[in-house]
């Protein structure tokens, strides 16, 4: 009995180094390839639906080719089930569509680059409404829609790459208004404003910026907050945390211990800050096969952040993966009120 009881043992200890390592058997910041972004390549934030399956969008190369954007359709553990094609596009601009979120129908909201749209598609039948197309403004330049988040009363904020505005569209859809204007918000040789979250919390919006046009503060980036007013109006602008020269920051998510990471797109790290933007650890993509290349955003599935690794600059097509970092802490519930329909 003894006997059979220790061969058992034996054959199980051997077994698990067959079995994969599960979430909580990696470490912290420990860094894997969740999936290959096909052709255009350059992929931009990454979004984990209610259904389970995770979406990205895709950019082009900044001039040479005339491909349209795709939406790529993932399940959860990265297999690639489906993808669309983004109609429509202005094939003699710089293209890109970002699946920023979805609404409470289910439809993913897209912001498209090259025509300043904001669209919807319904992963049912494939249909795309363009909802929304975001103005030029006087002495501004071309609008360029970022990154959107819900907010109050299911309005859809939206942060303006191009422009030093963050939008608002109201929740039963129509034309998107100025809600908050900033020269904060304007960004030194096209480098502005990314990354836009709701927290209902604290009732108000996280916004990152690239570069700054004060002259003492040319090649930082900041993390702002702005907090909502009682009126619906926006709150004065504060600095949460301030980047160092050129680390370009993009995308980010909060934890739900209030921690938020965020993608320096310039220095290729993912920090961890603190609510009082405190940097609590910086990360780089340990133990991939494929380094951090113009990470662009963190978005949270159960204990790990998933980051589209970019290659802005390079255009390194072998490094335009989803990257799978694991941060060992869950993220907060992304707001989407029942309002959050457009049209």
């Amino acid at each position: 009995m003894r006997r059979t009881t220790l061969l058992v043992l034996v054959l199980l200890s051997a077994l698990v180094g067959l079995v994969p390592a599960t979430a909580a058997d990696r470490a912290v910041g420990h860094t894997r390839v969740f999936a290959k972004v096909q052709s255009p390549g350059f992929p931009a934030y990454v979004h984990v639906h209610t259904n389970g399956r995770v979406y990205a969008g895709t950019y082009t190369k900044p001039t040479g080719d005339s491909l349209r954007s795709r939406v790529f359709e993932y399940t959860a553990s990265g297999t690639l089930l489906r993808s669309w094609t983004v109609p429509g596009q202005d094939l003699t601009a710089p293209r890109g569509v970002q699946v920023a979120a979805s609404d409470a129908r289910g439809r993913l909201v897209l912001l498209e680059k090259s025509r300043g749209r904001v669209l919807t598609l319904d992963v049912k039948t494939g249909r795309f409404v363009v909802q929304a197309t975001i103005p030029d403004l006087p002495g501004g330049g071309h609008p360029i829609p970022n990154y959107a988040t819900w907010g109050p009363g299911g309005a859809l904020y939206l942060s303006d790459y191009g422009q030093d505005v963050i939008w608002r569209i109201p929740a039963a859809g129509g034309t998107p208004r100025v809600w908050f204007q900033s020269a904060r918000l304007a960004g030194i040789a096209g480098f502005g404003t990314t990354g836009i979250v709701y927290e209902p919390t604290t009732r108000s919006f996280l916004v990152s910026q690239q570069t700054t046009g004060d002259p003492l503060d040319l090649l930082r980036g900041h993390l702002y907050r702005i907090p909502v007013r009682a009126d619906g109006r926006p709150g004065e602008l504060r600095t949460v945390w301030t980047s160092a020269p050129l680390d370009l920051p993009d995308g980010f998510g909060i934890a739900r211990s209030g921690n938020i990471y965020l993608a320096l797109l310039g220095t290729n790290q993912l920090l961890k800050i603190s609510p009082a933007g405190k940097v609590l650890a910086s990360m780089r993509a340990e133990g991939s096969a494929v380094p951090f290349d113009s990470p662009s955003n963190a978005t949270f599935l159960g204990t790990r952040v998933l980051v589209a690794n970019q290659s802005a600059i390079l255009g390194n097509t072998s490094h335009h993966v989803i990257l799978d970092v694991e941060v060992g802490e869950r993220g907060a519930p992304v707001f989407l009120p029942a309002t959050s329909k457009l049209r």
